[in-house]
């Protein structure tokens, strides 16, 4: 019988094999037992993406039960989304994260200071996870001090136990970085400076009607959660996952070292398809919708599996083998449509880089994989620790 539970921990460490019969036997599935509908073919959940008329997102994008009260934007439908997305993406620009590429490889060689080939890490706690709460956290001008604090309560706050509930330690964990950042905020708006949160704090948009309009307090909050916990916790993952990838991979991780910039641009693409940090994405059906002989009805959640849709032979030849040099022209692992990643680029770029400073030092790395752990984390997949020898 085919049972399909998101929140398993044997299906997380290996989702793979049971999204391949998804998309064979059941591509629109139905788990009555959890409450969601689930689709797995890449063009059912590109299709899934672009309509949100059909697939709000205000009900957020998780499985688990438990939702914000902050208006973030992955918890939005147009015009609201349309709205604070206008007003972030002022200042959160393309050109304001190339310009960051000097800051991403410093951090980068930082965090990799007065190590040796030889020495044993653990990539997670060294890198994986540090580097990117750090970019975020010099984005946002987040006291040095503070930083490593609010990294761990962070992944804290994404730790969980299975099912569907929040366990109270996740959930204090969240309530302190929001305490945090509810104080940096105020000081921010008392005393600018020349950080992303003091723009934002200044960022203004006319509307259609002419009026002139402003993040408000809610909502700088939870633009700074949201890229405390969805740009430091995806990211990490991703550099765990494809560092264990291209361990696996050894031809392929010894042309990256003599590579040029854009095939390990390439690479990170195809790190993003094979392994993706990112597996699902939960909506709300608006109304009916009809694939395959199967109706979803209206007023219920469901799950698209990016992770299965990256998997799928219908859009992707030979799916199950990873090769950097493979050709992508139409992915979901940032979304699509309307919630497009705004941080797609950013992590891109940290992936990337991080990849180029560990290659150049440490292009012989090995992962001890009988000791690699797995985060317990509903929606976001991936490793908490990574056992290296550089």
């Amino acid at each position: 019988m085919l049972y399909y539970d998101p929140t398993d921990w044997e299906t997380q460490i290996d989702p793979y094999p049971i999204y391949a019969r998804l998309r064979e036997e059941a591509p629109v599935y139905h788990n009555e037992k959890l409450g969601f509908w689930a689709l797995s073919r890449f063009e059912d959940v590109w299709d899934a993406h672009l309509d949100h008329e059909t697939f709000s997102s205000s009900q957020g994008p998780a499985i688990e039960k438990g939702l914000t009260l902050l208006p973030m934007m992955i918890i939005m439908d147009p015009p609201q989304h349309t709205r604070v997305r206008q007003l972030v993406s002022k200042v959160f620009t393309p050109r304001r994260v190339a310009e960051l590429e000097p800051t991403v490889r410093q951090i980068t060689r930082d965090r990799l200071a007065g190590l040796e080939p030889g020495d044993q890490i653990d990539l997670f706690e060294r890198l994986g996870s540090s580097m990117p709460m750090d970019v975020i956290s010099t984005m946002l001008g987040v006291p040095t001090e503070d930083r490593d604090r609010i990294r761990r309560l962070t992944n804290a706050g994404m730790h969980r136990e299975g099912g569907l509930e929040v366990p109270a330690a996740a959930r204090q964990a969240q309530a302190e970085v929001s305490a945090y950042y509810v104080e940096f905020i105020k000081d921010r708006q008392a005393h600018p400076s020349d950080d992303l949160l003091s723009d934002l704090i200044a960022a203004e948009f006319r509307r259609d009607d002419g009026e002139l309009t402003r993040l408000d307090f809610a909502e700088l909050l939870g633009f700074c959660l949201l890229l405390g916990n969805a740009g430091h916790e995806t990211t990490a993952r991703l550099i765990c996952n494809s560092a264990v990838t291209l361990w696996r991979h050894p031809d392929q991780r010894a042309e990256l070292v003599k590579t040029s910039r854009n095939l390990m641009e390439n690479a990170v693409e195809e790190m993003l398809r094979y392994d993706p940090p990112s597996q699902v994405q939960g909506r709300w059906s608006m109304r009916p919708w009809t694939r395959h002989g199967v109706t979803i009805p209206a007023d219920v959640r469901v799950v698209m599996i990016t992770g299965a849709a990256h998997r799928d032979e219908r859009q992707f030849p030979d799916p199950d083998r990873f090769e950097i040099h493979r050709k992508l022209d139409r992915t979901v692992h940032f979304g699509q449509g309307h919630h497009l990643c705004l941080g797609k680029s950013l992590a891109r770029q940290e992936c990337r880089v991080a990849f180029e400073e560990i290659l150049a030092r440490f292009p012989d790395y090995e992962v001890d994989e009988d000791n690699l752990e797995w985060a317990h984390n509903n929606n976001v997949r991936g490793y908490s620790k990574v056992p290296m020898r550089l």
